[in-house]
């Protein structure tokens, strides 16, 4: 059976032309396995191939690489699965995709959506974080795996300062550069309608958002490090984990990683 729902939330966006694409390569994967109809499956697998591109099967990662890979989702899986107001994971993959994806971490909404809020926004830009956190708190070093996701962050970041006006320091003001009609070739970009110091005191805000969020995002993992380590060690034996054996790793009770002490009265005099 074909849940439409999650076809549905998988393919935001999607005119018709896309919908017949994923339509089209789901039906020749089902024929190719010598099936008799499409399923969830093969839909899913097709949308995955328009979205990400193919599976690079040939593209063999080294076992550091996939160490890290693995690690680096299982960071974002496990930040997204800790906060409110995010999407929901539904799969988190190792294995490479396209041309530079090495795995993706899939989050589906649950409702459309037209506004966020700053919070929503935060964790979103948290979320994005996950993954180089991870690998900071587990090998106590970074790799180039989060270029991405550092762009992504960044540009969240910048538009909550210069654009919706959430940030503190610069008040609810709007900053970003005017959009001109192009007329007679003339440039698109209004350039900047502000000094030089407030685009310095931007940079600033920016940055504080983005280094505040990966605080709490590294706090978040090293305290939930025994289900980065479940997880990181499922992807690792079964190079995607989705469905309800996610959600219940994601769900489980953090445990305590050492026994706790019993506290002591101490005078003090």
């Amino acid at each position: 059976s074909v849940d439409l729902r999650v076809i549905a939330a998988r393919t935001p966006g999607f005119v018709g032309a896309d919908l017949a694409n994923v339509i089209n390569e789901a039906a020749l994967l089902a024929a190719r396995t010598g099936k008799k109809e499409v399923t969830l499956e093969d839909l899913e697998e097709a949308i995955d191939r328009v979205v990400a591109g193919l599976e690079k099967k040939s593209r063999v990662l080294n076992k550091k690489e996939k160490e890290i890979v693995a690690y680096h989702e299982a960071g974002h899986a496990i930040v997204a699965g800790s906060l409110t107001d995010v999407d929901p994971v539904h799969r988190v993959s190792i294995i490479p995709r396209g041309v530079t994806a090495l795995g993706y971490t899939l989050q589906l909404p649950t409702e459309d959506r037209y506004l966020m809020t700053k919070t929503e926004l935060l964790h979103r830009l948290q979320v994005l974080l996950g993954g180089r956190v991870a690998e900071e708190v587990v090998f106590k070093e970074v790799s180039t795996g989060a270029q991405n996701d550092l762009e992504r962050a960044t540009a969240i970041a910048r538009s909550m300062v210069t654009e919706y006006g959430m940030s503190e320091k610069l008040g609810p003001l709007s900053y970003a550069k005017e959009k001109r009609p192009m007329f007679l070739g003339a440039n698109l970009d209004g350039g900047n309608t502000y000094s030089e110091k407030v685009s310095a005191e931007i940079d600033l805000e920016v940055r504080q958002i983005v280094e505040d969020a990966y605080k709490k995002v590294k706090a978040l993992l090293l305290a939930k490090r025994d289900k980065l380590e479940a997880l990181t060690q499922m992807l690792r034996e079964k190079e995607v984990v989705e469905g309800e054996e996610l959600a219940r790793l994601l769900a489980e009770e953090d445990k305590p990683r050492f026994p706790r002490k019993k506290k002591t009265a101490v005078n003090v005099n």
